[in-house]
């Protein structure tokens, strides 16, 4: 599927393409001149692709607006999209760039990440393939973000916004400006409070919800707390019980599966738990994103897990017709470790 002028997609990604190689299932970080070697080890497009892939996954169709170079990781990482089934004709090819390479070392329950390159010589609004128009986009919040924003919502677009770690340790306020005009921002609880200056991810939520419609606030293990600032709507979920191989992606999987979730009529506590059993998942198996569900795959993994997903909780998804989430939906691929759905 390629998309021409005026396509309609079901979601639109934006923002920086990073090829991430993952190593889970380490004891510790490797010291100064030890190697270690870990059978917990996968790979694949990340940054913004990690939410292209679980939207596809889910059964929607989905393009993709970023920066790719002119090297031979880059046209991995195009074929690698292409396979599943995303709409590769908004990537931008800057000859003279390469990639950007994150190493994911996973150990102690969460995971230290290492990237190599520069950021993409492109701006978001650079980039922004003006002839999509998607149901919802997720785009990573920049300075830029206000310019690829408004054009999204003029087209009808719900947008949720992203955000990485500052790794400078300022967390700027004013990056918050950003969301002007999204729909929902979905940060972790460390994210929330630095930005927000409060205290508690319950504070922080309040702080979002004066910004967007629908703020959410991960908490890892402890779950996710997620507000509808136009109905006043507010749950707390519990995390789904799965033991963590790999916690690598598992914010991108959670935003991914939240904004596919949002094109269907489900309560906002049904969105919350969809994009945690996704998340959840993913988490639960060695690769990171690459190991993001399938839509089978979500049905299959409740089936062979009992113990760890309430039945009741999760009826929606078993007794929903999720090929109905997408106008066109593509091509399923396999999913790392199991078999094609």
């Amino acid at each position: 599927m390629q998309t021409g002028r005026g396509t309609q997609v079901d979601t639109l990604a934006v923002g920086q393409l990073f090829l991430d190689v993952v190593f889970g299932g380490l004891g510790g970080g490797p010291r100064p001149g030890e190697e270690k070697w870990t059978a917990d080890f996968g790979w694949g497009p990340g940054g913004i692709a990690n939410m292209a892939i679980v939207s596809a996954r889910l059964g929607a169709s989905t393009a993709i607006s970023a920066v790719v170079g002119d090297d031979p990781l880059s046209a991995l990482c195009m074929d690698h999209l292409k396979y599943e089934g995303i709409d590769v004709s908004g990537l931008r090819t800057v000859a003279g760039w390469s990639l950007p390479v994150t190493a994911s070392l996973g150990f102690d329950g969460d995971r230290a990440l290492v990237t190599g390159g520069t950021p993409a010589p492109l701006d978001l609004a650079e980039i922004l393939d003006a002839d999509v128009r998607p149901r919802v986009a997720i785009v990573h919040v920049d300075h830029t973000t206000h310019d690829v924003v408004r054009p999204l919502v003029d087209h009808g677009a719900k947008v949720f916004a992203d955000l990485g770690w500052d790794g400078s340790g300022a967390w700027d306020t004013t990056v918050l400006d950003g969301l002007d005009g999204c729909y929902a921002f979905v940060p972790n609880h460390a994210e929330a409070m630095a930005f927000t200056r409060t205290d508690t991810p319950e504070r922080a939520l309040e702080a979002l919800a004066e910004r967007v419609p629908l703020s959410v606030v991960t908490l890892g293990a402890r779950g996710v707390l997620a507000l509808d600032s136009a109905t006043g709507e507010r749950v707390r979920i519990e995390p789904v019980a799965v033991d963590a191989v790999d916690v690598t992606g598992a914010g991108d999987v959670f935003v991914g599966a939240l904004a596919v979730a949002s094109l269907t009529d489900w309560t906002l506590r049904e969105r919350v738990d969809f994009a945690a059993l996704a998340a959840a998942i993913t988490v639960s198996r060695p690769g990171g994103a690459a190991a993001a569900p399938t839509r089978a795959g979500l049905v299959r993994w409740l089936d062979e897990h009992p113990d760890a997903a309430d039945a009741a909780r999760f009826a929606f998804v078993r007794d929903a017709d999720l090929s109905g989430i997408a106008s066109h939906a593509p091509p399923t691929s396999p999913e790392q470790g199991e078999e094609p759905a």
